[in-house]
């Protein structure tokens, strides 16, 4: 492990006077001695190798954990505790007493210290790589590309201008190796690598947010940027070796292919043989932790760094459930709890504060600040054009200016190199220190956790592009309700110039087991009956492999509690960028037993969460048709009658640009039914009633050659009036779509407020699902997506016709786009 054993200038930086003789020695031999004591009684515990080992280890844990406890209250990240900790051991405080230095880190022990963090250096990498997802190269869109692209040109030309304004304008007296190292220096400070922002993210909970997909899309970018100024200013300091750059390059290529195609199909192929569910077998895990410390020795002897094959390793790795998921829990807290405090101590022990000249400190912090500033500005600025709102523009910003375990390890390999020296390296480890303490906090007041399922750009019906693949999220709770959801799919008409895309996850209640699962599965050709919902995928499998050309979909298993079900949902709705998620109404219509209502009201609970939170638009698919003797698809009925029931407002909206997708089905029959009252449009926001007319004199422009389109008005005083038409619609559908939220103040619902019991299904869609309807038609009850980033709290307007809406890298398509 040539690249983190201790070199004799870091000894004689921590270590007494009487070790500053050592400073010019190129080699130290030293014996590990006793390994067990003979007692407390008999000799001297720390005389013996493994009785030291343990309490270095305490030290070095209890010193990260009063850091960690003392800075929470401040809402810092913990690689800011951890180097924190490992500083207040070394020369800096602690380690000021020569006696403390002489008995708890003698000369002696540095061999296993330095062994073990090498292997915590080594397995922090390898998780680095199994969070992180190969497929975000394929997300990098315009946005993204610049983004990151911006934030490390822009500081690199501040840092450079800085450089050379100190070296040729500024008259002061700068010492001649400070003068050679700050060029380099300056490039080091504007790297930018996406594990550490991969790492922040996860910290603070908000990786898998439409903001976290930002910053590691832009992040990734910098990255591949930053890998070619690492790459020749690593090599700096071994310019004379005119081929080692060419061996390294090919050693590189050479190791990920070997990597790729031999190690990861042998590591994935044991992983995949424990059953689904089933807890990793420990054989298995002994076996890759064996496979990463050969990765890691690999590397460090092909002339790569140590962390270079962990990482590539582990991003070969499935991320998430079944098997990166249980790699992380099993891994994590030994990597981080008892690892990585050797590491951060061992850090810290080079690092003495008192060492440091107050002339260099100014120009190295001044240089590193300025970096800083740049990585904001240009992120900052570039993501305001964008169009990203101000606070997560803001957000974004800071977090590019973060460094962590990743920089420690260029700057230790430049001083390794002698490119830096060891003042600068402390100087920049403090800088970094300073900079990521200050801006960490400020984060997490910008971003809320709970925000993080807000998106940048409206997912409606509304906006989704008429001739482009439709995204939809299809959950289900059982079999029974597979039939009615393929139904509605089919309803949506997908045809070879708008496919559809379903994703279908099938939400089992967590028994058993500590953490919940969000597990992906194929659909095999061949039906199977085994397992508790290879009946739900099985119909889609066979809806799937009806429709090869125009339908693709993609099973998950959801493994929760009932109070975490949503969460599934907001993920792979973000994930997979649905347009709209289908959920299966609470109530069972053929179901009687009184011991389901405790999970009717845990269903109940988890259809509210996903209309709060939920990144797209929602409906809630209520299927009364299971008093029906048999059950028949949407090819078979000629014509499928559906209506729209329209009131106004934007879920109105919505729901009636789901109509107007089912409306160029071919055996589909629609009819809009708008209620007025008195004749007149009925509203008291002039806004939303200009927004109405609008849509629906597109509705009828679209819709005019399409002779199976009707569209009716109905006049009613009151809420009485509006209960009579929903009546009287009861055996004409096959499937009635009505939004959710209406304006309260409508005489339309005068009357209707406290008759409804269940706040998702909303007044109307209560109305038609009350007990004393006698209809079996499927209700589809819709709500638009308004939880938009760019508008004001509470705020529903749609984007539909604002220019100042939100675009994401693609245009939106307006609704006249549509063609009958």
């Amino acid at each position: 492990m040539g690249s983190n054993v201790m070199e004799p200038e870091d000894i004689a930086t921590y270590a007494n006077d009487r070790w500053k003789d050592l400073e010019n020695l190129t080699t130290i031999c030293m014996s590990f001695g006793k390994v067990h004591g003979q007692g407390l009684f008999l000799s001297n515990p720390l005389d013996s190798i493994l009785p030291l080992l343990l309490m270095q280890f305490s030290l070095a844990s209890l010193s990260i954990l009063f850091t960690f406890l003392l800075l929470k209250p401040l809402h810092q990240s913990i690689f800011v505790a951890q180097t924190l900790g490992g500083i207040i051991l070394g020369p800096s405080l602690l380690g000021r007493s020569k006696t403390f230095t002489a008995k708890a880190f003698p000369l002696r022990g540095f061999i296993l210290l330095d062994l073990l963090s090498a292997i915590g250096f080594t397995f922090y990498f390898f998780l680095v790589g199994v969070r992180l997802d190969p497929q975000i190269l394929n997300k990098i869109k315009r946005k993204t590309f610049a983004i990151g692209t911006v934030t490390v040109v822009v500081p690199i030309i501040l840092t450079e201008f800085f450089t050379f304004v100190m070296l040729t304008m500024v008259n002061i007296d700068i010492e001649p190796f400070v003068a050679t190292f700050l060029p380099v220096l300056a490039q080091a400070q504007c790297v930018l690598g996406s594990p550490t922002i991969a790492v922040l993210l996860t910290e603070l909970k908000i990786i898998n947010s439409e903001f976290g997909r930002v910053a590691m899309c832009s992040s990734t970018v910098s990255s591949l940027l930053s890998l070619i100024i690492t790459t020749s200013m690593v090599l700096a300091g071994q310019s004379q070796h005119d081929k080692y750059l060419l061996t390294t390059l090919i050693a590189g290529s050479i190791y990920t292919i070997f990597i790729i195609f031999i190690i990861r199909p042998g590591v994935i192929w044991m992983l995949r043989r424990n059953p689904i569910g089933a807890p990793m077998k420990q054989s298995h895990f002994i076996i890759l932790l064996v496979v990463v410390l050969l990765t890691g020795f690999c590397s460090q002897a092909s002339g790569l760094h140590l962390y270079y094959g962990p990482v590539i390793l582990g991003l070969t790795i499935p991320s998430g459930p079944p098997i990166g998921s249980a790699l992380v829990e099993k891994l994590e807290f030994i990597t981080y709890w008892m690892f990585m405090p050797f590491f951060f101590v061992k850090n810290g022990l080079v690092i003495d504060v008192f060492n440091i000249s107050l002339k260099n400190y100014m120009i190295l912090q001044s240089l590193g600040l300025i970096a800083a500033v740049g990585k904001f500005v240009g992120a900052f600025v570039c993501s305001l054009y964008y169009k990203i709102p101000k606070v997560d523009a803001l957000a974004l910003g800071l977090l590019m200016t973060t460094q962590g375990l990743l920089e420690i390890g260029l700057f230790k390999m430049m001083k390794k190199n002698k490119v830096v020296n060891t003042e600068s390296f402390s100087i920049t480890c403090i800088s970094m220190l300073i900079i990521t303490g200050c801006v960490t906090p400020i984060i997490r007041r910008l971003y809320d956790p709970s925000r993080r399922y807000v998106v940048y750009k409206r997912r409606t019906m509304i906006n989704a592009k008429p001739d482009s693949e439709l995204q939809v999220l299809v959950c289900l709770h059982d079999q029974d309700n597979a039939p009615p959801a393929i139904n509605l799919l089919e309803a949506l008409n997908p045809t070879v110039d708008s496919p559809l895309e379903a994703c279908v996850l099938h939400q089992v209640k967590l028994v058993g087991r500590a953490k919940p699962l969000l597990i992906p599965q194929k659909l095999s050709e061949k039906p199977s009956s085994s397992g508790p919902s290879e009946g739900v995928f099985n119909a889609f499998r066979w809806y799937e492999q009806s429709n090869l050309d125009i339908v693709s979909v993609s099973a998950y298993i959801g493994v929760s509690p009932y109070t975490l079900m949503h969460d599934d949902v907001y993920v792979l709705a973000l994930e997979k960028r649905t347009s709209l998620v289908i959920i299966p109404f609470h109530n069972r219509f053929n179901a009687n037993d009184a011991s389901e209502s405790s999970q009717k009201a845990a269903l109940r609970i988890m259809n509210e969460n996903v209309l709060k939170k939920a990144p797209c638009s929602v409906a809630i698919l209520v299927d009364r048709g299971l008093l029906r003797p048999s059950r028949t698809t949407l090819g078979s009925w000629s014509p499928y009658r559906v209506g729209v029931v329209f009131l106004g407002g934007d879920d109105d909206r919505e729901a009636l640009a789901i109509g107007m997708r089912m409306a160029e089905h071919p055996n589909i029959s629609l009819t809009l039914i708008r209620l007025v009252g008195n004749g007149n449009v009925t509203g008291n926001d002039m806004e939303e009633r200009r927004l109405d007319n609008e849509f629906l004199s597109e509705f009828r422009q679209a819709m005019a050659s399409n002779y199976r389109v009707t569209y009716i008005e109905e006049v009613v005083m009151d809420g009485s009036g509006t209960v009579a038409v929903i009546r009287s619609m009861e055996n004409d559908y096959q499937l009635v779509l009505v939004g959710r939220s209406h304006d309260r103040r409508s005489p339309l619902l005068s009357g209707l407020g406290d008759c409804s019991e269940r706040s998702e299904l909303g007044a109307i869609g209560e109305i038609f699902v009350s007990a004393d309807t006698n209809g079996n038609a499927m209700i589809l009850v819709v709500q638009q997506h308004n939880k938009l980033e760019n508008e004001g709290s509470g705020s529903r307007k749609q984007s539909h016709g604002d220019p100042n809406s939100v675009k994401d890298d693609e245009e939106e398509m307006p609704i006249q786009g549509r063609s009958a």
